[in-house]
């Protein structure tokens, strides 16, 4: 049970097709589907559930009547094991599962998100408030589990420190990728073409991506910058006329949105994520490292098990602009790096983050033996 759809498609399809073929009924439970996306979830054999979910908010009705909502969804369908992930479906659908009785819950914290996130200049007296509100939650629900997962170490020793212990938070270090859809390519070297993908998010770091490009095509002018992702109306975002902007003045290629990202990470040389976001692990620099590409991100918990550093790429502390642009730099002026660095991403995401792994791996934690062995 996660929010939306696409997720699930782009991000659980493999899951979702192994217990479908294990003999499993699947009911996959998001908020925003269409006739589309409902049939492409009949496609994977799994049926879908539609809820309605808004923000975390401080109106506890609007919570009541989420909870009650899928407390009835979980009994109409006789459910039996609920695996909820990212934060708000882990919270409600972990407390109306244990209402209506399900006798195995799981809930997966992929990230601790938005409300966990510390921008450059701090944060509000409403952020403040609804993290504190956020733990109180987390601390109410996530003991209901039976099992707590979290993709990295930070997630689960900030967790710990909310009082959460029991069940203890199992580190699964990621949701994976399939190895064979995102196969080894060899990168470019001539010109060096960095990409970024995610959410044009500023917690995202996609305005130092673009500060970096800037400052970097001053001296080298050939070197090239993708940028692909969503524009954002948030505050701090990159919007349509921004990009255009940016567009206009040679400064990145942005072919629009795109649906199929292996074309573009194929034709680069380096991958750059300069977040600041409490991610689980960015399941883009997955796909990068999949694919063969070296990696320049954060040091942030979510980010530091994608890179081993001067192996595979370099890790830069978050907010750090010159940082940034010396690592980047670094692969402008020593371009010979790019190909050995990617081989040693292409063998750490074979170790680390290969899909059909983790789902075993998420299989036996959920006791989700094949049907016709029981």
């Amino acid at each position: 049970m996660g929010t939306l759809v696409d997720t699930m498609l782009g991000f659980r399809g493999e899951l979702i097709r192994e217990m479908v073929t294990a003999g499993h009924t699947v009911f996959a439970f998001a908020t925003d589907y269409t006739k589309e996306t409902r049939a492409a979830i009949r496609e994977m054999g799994a049926e879908p559930v539609l809820y309605r979910m808004g923000q975390v908010s401080t109106n506890p009705l609007g919570d009541i009547a989420a909870v009650w909502q899928l407390y009835r969804l979980f009994k109409r369908h006789n459910i039996s094991l609920s695996f909820c992930y990212f934060s708000k479906p882990s919270i409600y659908g972990t407390i109306a599962a244990k209402m209506a009785g399900v006798p195995f819950r799981v809930a997966k914290i992929e990230g601790l998100g938005r409300i966990f996130t510390v921008g450059p200049k701090g944060d509000s007296f409403r952020k403040r408030f609804v993290r504190k509100l956020m733990i109180r939650l987390f601390r109410f629900s996530l003991p209901m589990a039976h099992r707590l997962l979290v993709l990295n170490q930070g997630d689960k020793e900030d967790l710990e420190s909310f009082g959460i212990r029991s069940p203890e938070p199992e580190m699964l270090g990621g949701i994976g990728v399939c190895l064979e859809r995102y196969s080894f390519r060899p990168p470019i070297t001539d010109p060096v073409r960095f990409i970024f993908i995610g959410r044009l998010l500023h917690e995202k770091g996609v305005r130092y991506y673009i500060e970096a490009a800037r400052a970097l095509r001053r001296s080298y002018p050939k070197t090239e910058f993708i940028l692909l992702g969503a524009p954002d109306a948030k505050p701090g975002a990159i919007n349509r006329d921004e990009l255009k902007q940016l567009v206009e003045e040679g400064l990145i290629i942005y072919p629009g949105l795109v649906k199929d990202v292996v074309p573009w990470l194929a034709d680069s040389s380096v991958f750059v994520l300069p977040t600041y976001y409490r991610e689980g692990v960015p399941r883009s620099t997955q796909e990068a490292l999949a694919m063969g590409r070296p990696v320049i991100t954060t040091s942030m918990p979510g980010c530091r098990k994608t890179v081993v550093e001067g192996e595979n790429g370099f890790l830069v502390p978050p907010h750090n602009q010159a940082a940034l642009e010396k690592a980047m730099l670094r692969f402008i002026q020593e371009p010979e790096l790019i190909r050995p660095m990617g081989l040693a991403s292409y063998h750490l995401a074979r170790e680390r983050f290969d899909v059909r792994e983790i789902n075993k791996t998420i299989f036996r934690l959920l006791d989700l033996n094949p049907v016709h062995l029981k």
